[in-house]
């Protein structure tokens, strides 16, 4: 008898969510809840977010101290750093997309493609062409006669890419300068035939001194927030 009631019940709320004025409502709270589970995918492939996590990840390497800072330090600043450097294009999404639709004024389907403006135009000064073309070819998209033209689901990927490439790039300065002390106390190290000292436990406290004496953290996060453009 209990199952029939439950059977019932679900049965009333299908016929009451038929209307059009009920569907509607319950199909924009399925798109608000999409739009949320999807912000955190949104950080990370929409924004410099990875390029400077990706160096500051690099830096770690670099001065040999896997696990100093940790994550629970390196995130959020990477986070605050996405911010600052992405300080015009964030107001511009909150102006035109978040608070309108906030007030009511926009549905979650024009609010996205307010906020879809100012990150397409981010992503498209900060993405290599090639790495476009070589999508696009890939994927069997184009030609594309501007670059209005080119879909979200092929700029997207692109802006990754240039984003790893460009990561890549400063964590390979990162790596060539602290690789300079280690071949040096390395050398010094075997001319005077101490074999048996680990190199690493005379170059780590020499780095971090080097890297504390030229201020390394402001240089590095100045030089982060200057390789991002926005328009």
């Amino acid at each position: 008898m209990r199952n029939v009631q439950i059977t019932m019940s679900l049965t009333q709320q299908l016929l009451n969510l038929s209307q059009p004025g009920q569907l509607a409502q319950a199909l924009h709270v399925v798109l608000v809840l999409t739009l949320l589970a999807l912000c955190p995918t949104m950080l990370v492939m929409t924004t410099c977010f990875t390029r400077i996590l990706v160096v500051l990840a690099f830096l770690r390497q670099a001065l040999g101290s896997p696990s100093i800072p940790p994550n629970m330090v390196l995130i959020p600043l990477a986070l605050m750093l996405t911010v600052l450097s992405m300080g015009p294009v964030l107001d511009d999404v909150y102006s035109h997309a978040l608070q309108p639709a906030l007030d009511g004024k926009l549905s979650p389907l024009q609010a996205y493609g307010a906020a879809a403006r100012p990150l397409r135009a981010f992503m498209l000064g900060n993405t290599q062409q090639k790495d476009i073309l070589i999508l696009a070819r890939a994927a069997r998209l184009g030609p594309f006669q501007s670059l209005e033209e080119i879909p979200l689901r092929l700029l997207v990927p692109a802006f990754a890419l240039s984003e790893l490439r460009t990561a890549f790039r400063m964590g390979f300065t990162l790596f060539l300068t602290f690789l300079v002390v280690d071949l040096i106390v390395a050398g010094v190290l075997a001319a005077l035939g101490l074999f048996m000292l680990p190199p690493m436990s005379i170059s780590l406290p020499l780095k971090l001194l080097l890297f504390v004496l030229v201020d390394g953290w402001a240089l590095l996060c100045g030089s982060l927030i200057r390789s991002v453009h926005c328009p």
